[in-house]
């Protein structure tokens, strides 16, 4: 929403855990604006620190600096995620909000279905080796279904090792 002409309801605005964010600040984000801070009750929408490992993302996820709330801000500096990282993000969750979110993001022409598979790809290789690949099969569905409803192409074939 803070990329593209978007707007839907919503209760949360994620914060991604990096090393960057040391504890201190953390905790400091959650006193101030976390769920039931006056902020939340005064705006309707609470800050939400997303560990690191959760969110299902490429490598090298894409952040994009946001200039203009950047220059009114003065103790802290805002990056969202690449649009077509976030659509890979939302293929783990994949409910009914996820879904109109992606096919919003396609119906603005900011989903090329390349770059979204190389994206996927990327996001793939990060989960390959540890205990969340088994729920690889499972995205690669939720990738198949907008490659197939939203996007209206063929599913693309992603092989994963045998033992998933």
């Amino acid at each position: 929403m803070l990329q593209v002409s978007y707007e839907r309801g919503t209760k949360d605005s994620d914060v991604l855990e990096t090393a960057a964010l040391s504890p201190e600040i953390k905790n400091q984000l959650v006193r101030l604006a976390g769920a039931g801070t006056a902020l939340h009750h005064q705006w309707k929408l609470y800050l939400d620190v997303v560990g690191n490992g959760i969110p299902f993302l490429p490598s090298d996820a894409r952040w994009h600096p946001m200039d203009t709330l950047n220059a009114k801000l003065t103790n802290l500096e805002l990056y969202a995620l690449d649009v077509v990282d976030v659509v890979v993000s939302k293929l783990k969750r994949f409910n009914a909000n996820d879904q109109t979110d992606i096919d919003a993001m396609i119906e603005r022409d900011l989903v090329e279905h390349d770059e979204l598979i190389t994206r996927f790809r990327s996001a793939v290789d990060v989960f390959i080796y540890d205990a969340r690949a088994a729920d690889l099969p499972k995205y690669i569905e939720h990738l198949h279904r907008v490659e197939r409803d939203m996007l209206g192409v063929a599913e693309t074939e992603i092989e994963l090792p045998r033992w998933i």
